[in-house]
């Protein structure tokens, strides 16, 4: 069977220009991702806890989908909002093609922990591991493991070239949880036991797509 792709996506806004961002995300980006073959869903976050103001992903039904000509036009053909969005109101942009390796759990949470690695990852089996004993806590919705699978040599796209780069993960930890306090203990615990990790705390803000159940 094949893997789900992940494209996964933390970033911060230009002060004042939230308002901007929310436009766009709200009125034309997510129903955009969405039309293009093989997108599955969306959903957004916004920080409770972490050096990045936003989360957001997007499962596809593969890898595949993230390098497919549909896509890539799409990225190379920005519309004039997005044009904006890009050079004026983005900043610290991490965007990464993954693919999920693992997921564990039957719900969806209202909130969500990230651990995202920039140099290198756990063990994909101690993290299933940890993902498995976590999950044994009602207040542990589900866990997922990403991991990037970039094509070296991939060409930048017009929507990187105006937001002047994307910094890369080599992977990352999702778990969704029930209440905001499970989530920010949660993070805290992981930051603890993962010093390498970047970790962040998210509220759901909202959710797009086809199958809401995977």
């Amino acid at each position: 069977m094949t893997q789900p792709g992940i494209l996964a996506i933390w970033n911060n806004v230009v002060p004042g220009r939230e308002a901007d961002f929310e436009t766009w995300f709200q009125g034309e980006h997510l129903e955009e991702r969405l039309g293009v073959p093989g997108f599955i869903y969306g959903r957004r976050h916004e920080a409770i806890v972490g050096s990045s103001a936003f989360f957001n992903f997007y499962l596809v039904e593969s890898p595949a989908v993230l390098t497919s000509k549909p896509y890539l036009e799409r990225l190379d053909n920005p519309t004039p909002m997005t044009r904006m969005i890009m050079t004026e109101v983005f900043r610290g942009m991490n965007r990464t093609l993954c693919h999920r390796a693992v997921r564990r759990g039957a719900f969806r949470g209202a909130y969500a922990v990230t651990l995202r690695w920039f140099d290198a990852m756990p063990d994909v089996a101690d993290l299933t591991a940890k993902i498995d004993r976590l999950i044994a806590n009602p207040a542990i919705a589900a866990g997922e493991i990403w991991v990037a699978t970039d094509p070296a040599g991939q060409p930048v796209s017009m929507e990187e070239k105006l937001r002047g780069g994307d910094r890369k993960i080599k992977g990352a930890l999702m778990l969704d949880t029930l209440r905001e306090a499970d989530a920010v203990q949660l993070g805290a615990a992981l930051q603890s036991e993962y010093a390498g990790a970047e970790v962040g705390a998210f509220r759901v803000l909202c959710q797009i797509g086809r199958s809401l159940g995977v």
